[in-house]
């Protein structure tokens, strides 16, 4: 089944019977047949500001209409017309549970490239204002962050990838491949590869759920209303629940009262274990990654990653302690605080 899209709506089309050659002429019409509705509800809006934030290759706007009504606007190539067709479904699923997110509205292809619409939130980057709140005010929007979480997370999979404990197996073996050819090398970084190869059976009968896929304190807003908002669903993945957390070493960074927060509020205070050491694999497997990854960017990248690799290791004191400081200090906080 194929969907072409359409304002605010999805046209389902049952191409079953349909050649290769047919599909590709239905195609072509039904793009042409875009071009006027979107060059209309274009044309409705009176402005439009570029918005120069994040990695993505996505141009992404803040446009008003007639009704001086905001919205925002993300334009992709129509190569991702596929992903950015699920990723628009996904939205709306985790839209009706409630989170607090940029809701879609609509989603069109016209030419050469996707418009995909969403509402617009009032407020500030969350990274930029979390320390101008208390500790406690903080660690209650990690809480939220990690309600939320919980709530994407819950969403039904029908299909799911391999077998994760080979899945995963074979991604930490690509890294430390690349990793030992890489030109540098972190200071005691062997001690990242020697964890992840002495701990992997516990990848083994992992789940799996639709995954935000960058869930860290710079895809939240705080709006003006002081609420915290979630952004920017376009790297979507299944894999491990737990995997979700492996950038919390950017929150930690940031705001360890947060990063504790997002903890405890998807476990709801009750956090197992085993956690603890997965959350150590896909924080070290990002780690052994990031430094080949970043060898083509430069020497602040590669500064950057060094950097943060030794704040690792102080975290959880050369790997001789499996929760990390930030966490132990912030619960000792809490205990004194109640």
């Amino acid at each position: 089944m194929l969907r072409k899209l359409t304002s605010f709506h999805y046209l389902n089309l049952n191409l079953g019977n349909l050649s290769v050659d047919e599909l590709d002429r239905l195609l072509v019409k039904t793009a042409k047949c875009d071009v006027k509705r979107i060059g209309e509800s274009l044309m409705n809006f009176i402005s439009k500001v570029a918005i120069n934030k994040g990695w993505s290759d996505d141009k992404k706007y803040c446009v008003t209409d007639q009704n001086h009504q905001k919205y925002f606007l993300r334009v992709s190539d129509k190569e991702k017309l596929d992903s950015k067709k699920f990723e628009f479904d996904m939205m709306e699923k985790v839209a009706s549970l409630g989170v607090p997110m940029c809701k879609p509205i609509s989603i069109e292809l016209c030419d050469d490239e996707v418009y995909s619409l969403h509402e617009w939130i009032d407020g500030k980057d969350a990274r930029e204002t979390i320390l101008t709140v208390s500790k406690e005010q903080q660690y209650i929007y990690g809480v939220e962050a990690g309600r939320i979480l919980r709530k994407i997370h819950s969403l039904p999979v029908t299909e799911v990838r391999e077998d994760w404990e080979s899945f995963f197996n074979q991604k930490i073996d690509d890294k430390i491949k690349k990793y030992k050819e890489c030109p540098v090398q972190y200071e005691n970084g062997q001690i990242f590869i020697d964890y992840l190869n002495v701990n992997r059976e516990l990848l083994k009968d992992r789940p799996q759920v639709f995954q935000h896929g960058d869930y860290h304190i710079g895809n939240f807003m705080i709006g003006e209303d002081r609420k915290i908002y979630v952004i920017d669903f376009d790297r979507f993945d299944l894999g491990d629940p737990w995997e979700e957390f492996n950038r919390i070493v950017w929150s930690a960074q940031v705001s360890p009262s947060f990063s504790s927060g997002m903890i405890d509020g998807y476990f709801d205070g009750k956090v197992p274990d085993l956690f603890w050491k997965l959350l150590a694999i896909y924080i070290l497997s990002n780690l052994v990654g990031a430094l080949p990854w970043a060898v083509p960017y430069g020497v602040e990248e590669i500064s950057v990653m060094q950097n943060q690799a030794k704040e690792i290791l102080e975290w959880y004191d050369d790997l001789k302690q499996i929760i990390p400081s930030w966490y132990l200090i912030e619960k000792r906080l809490n205990n004194k605080r109640v």
